[in-house]
């Protein structure tokens, strides 16, 4: 490693213009060639807008003092033409969301020639050339076919290994990882990071890792920078902090990554329990053209009132099956029951309801909340007073703050609006309610509330829960039962901890060794790779 520091930030300071406010006070850290500095928090401890400093990426509404040296260059001692150039050629920034970081219009190959054009004076054909050595880096197959193909055409994890095949088309001193792994599956994810730190370890660059992930930063990091408030509470060598962590913020964070919690209503005997089955489906077949299986012969059953979790990686036909079940798709063969009645293809239930993944792009950003709510009740008929009480009851019942009901969804937070979107779900009374990722887009902090609010939910109203989550920490904290899937096919299925503990198929064994965090614990205890620790909540 490098004596000098590729990046060095000293006593960073942001400030918001119109109130003065510090949204980050007095940071200091630097990271080496080589080497990956983690920068953990939850939202708002001000992680993301320390890195976007270091990327000159700040909002116009705030104003940034201190001192950013980057490989050995000033930065904030330059006009900005100068620091523009400098970052141009020496850092490069991989953001959470690949699908917005890349431009929609234009293909792989002419986003990768262009950055490549800016800095490198060769004529097109040295370029393209230079684009497919780039793809290739990044473990890109067919490198000459995806010069041609759109950022719509790829999956999450192709899409993330173009913007780093960008983010390293000028060769960095230094790369910024914005969450760069939070939208997509755990294996994906492990993918991910693994070509990140092999680029790393292969161009000698340094990484600045921003997460809220302790698992991926004990797996991921040689040095550990925890945030809360706007300020750094803790630092030090990774293992070191995770050993002996000695602040609250940080001892919470570390907490989280030692143990998946359990539920603690599901039994172990073996012993039979009566149940009845709210939703059962039988051999669902589905095909999108002539050559695509999304399902093929899928059956599962959701008890009254039980939790059923569903997961899987990208592609494997998880959401597929869901939107059959809630009747957003039609299947092509197979029989759906629900109550015991069987259900034509394609009808919608009211007693079945839907949370999407996303509570940025499901709810209007026109409508205000209280109206958002109302809407379902509307449609079915109920008066506008009624129906507007009910909804001042239903965003109650979701905790949401009252001073929020009368904004609109751009003034909420992440998992703010997510309680929104779970208020609508719920608003005619389903019996079964389908969460569809309802956390993979938030914080810790922000996950484990919203877990704990469709778990009250579920026991207040009686009501079952599907939930599609490719975070198997999730499925085991609320989820009495679970069903693997990959490519169209349910290879394992059965009582959640029986499952995770004891994974009879090889992908499951693999979904277990992706999880973040656990690469360091096998190392440190000797245990066999499939083998979870689980804590009952």
């Amino acid at each position: 490693m490098s004596s000098v520091p590729v990046l060095s930030v000293r006593d960073l300071t942001v400030v918001a213009r119109d109130d003065n406010e510090e949204l980050v006070r007095s940071v200091s850290f630097s990271v080496e060639a080589g080497s990956t500095l983690g920068l953990v928090g939850q939202s708002g401890s001000g992680k993301s807008l320390s890195a976007m400093a270091v990327a000159g990426l700040l909002p116009a509404n705030v104003e940034m003092r201190g001192k950013i040296v980057l490989d050995g260059e000033n930065l904030t001692a330059l006009n900005e033409p100068e620091a523009r150039r400098l970052r141009t050629a020496k850092l490069g920034v991989v953001f959470q969301n690949p699908m917005t970081a890349l431009n929609p219009r234009m293909t792989i190959g002419a986003q990768l020639i262009e950055a490549l054009s800016r800095d490198l004076r060769r004529d097109r054909a040295a370029n393209v050339q230079r684009a497919l050595r780039l793809l290739d880096d990044v473990g890109i197959a067919r490198a000459g076919d995806r010069l041609n193909a759109y950022p719509h055409e790829l999956s999450g994890g192709l899409a993330q290994r173009v913007v780093i095949a960008l983010a390293l088309a000028r060769s960095p001193r230094l790369l910024i990882a914005d969450e760069p792994t939070t939208a997509l599956d755990v294996t994906v994810q492990a993918q991910i990071l693994d070509l990140i730190d092999r680029l790393r370890l292969e161009h000698n660059f340094g990484v600045l890792l921003i997460t809220h992930d302790m698992g991926i930063i004990r797996d991921r990091s040689d040095s550990v920078a925890v945030m809360s408030g706007g300020g750094i509470v803790e630092a030090g060598e990774t293992m070191a902090v995770f050993d002996r962590p000695a602040t609250p913020e940080a001892k919470a964070l570390v907490g989280a990554t030692r143990a998946m919690q359990f539920r603690s209503s599901e039994t172990t005997s073996g012993a039979a329990i009566p149940m009845r089955f709210l939703l059962r489906a039988e051999n669902i077949r589905k095909r999108f053209g002539h050559s695509q299986i999304a399902l093929d012969g899928v059956s599962l059953s959701v008890a009254q009132g039980g939790t059923t979790g569903i997961v899987g990686e990208s592609g494997s036909g998880k959401t597929t099956l869901a939107r059959i079940l809630v009747g957003l798709e039609r299947k092509d063969e197979g029989r759906l029951f629900f109550d015991g009645i069987e259900r034509p293809s394609g009808t919608r239930l009211g007693d079945i309801q839907y949370v999407f993944q996303d509570p940025y792009s499901s709810l209007s950003p026109r409508i205000r909340i209280l109206d958002t709510v109302a809407e379902p009740l509307l449609a079915r008929g109920d008066r506008k007073h009624l129906a507007y009480e009910k909804a001042c009851e239903l965003l109650a019942e979701v905790d949401l703050d009252p001073s929020l009901w009368e904004k609109r969804p751009t003034h909420l937070s992440g998992g703010q609006r997510q309680r929104v979107g779970i208020a609508r779900a719920i608003a005619t009374g389903p019996r079964l309610l389908i969460a569809d990722e309802p956390v993979a887009a938030l914080d810790a902090t922000a996950r484990d509330r919203i877990l704990d609010l469709l778990e009250k939910l579920r026991q207040s109203r009686d009501m079952a829960l599907l939930l599609i989550s490719h975070d198997l920490s999730v499925v085991a904290r609320l989820c009495s039962d679970v069903v693997v899937m990959r490519s169209g096919e349910i290879v394992e299925q059965g009582p959640t901890r029986r499952v995770f503990e004891h994974p009879a198929h090889p992908y499951t064994r693999q979904l277990i060794d992706a999880i973040p965090g656990r690469a360091r614990q096998d190392e440190e205890h000797q245990t066999p790779n499939h083998a979870l620790a689980f804590a009952t909540a």
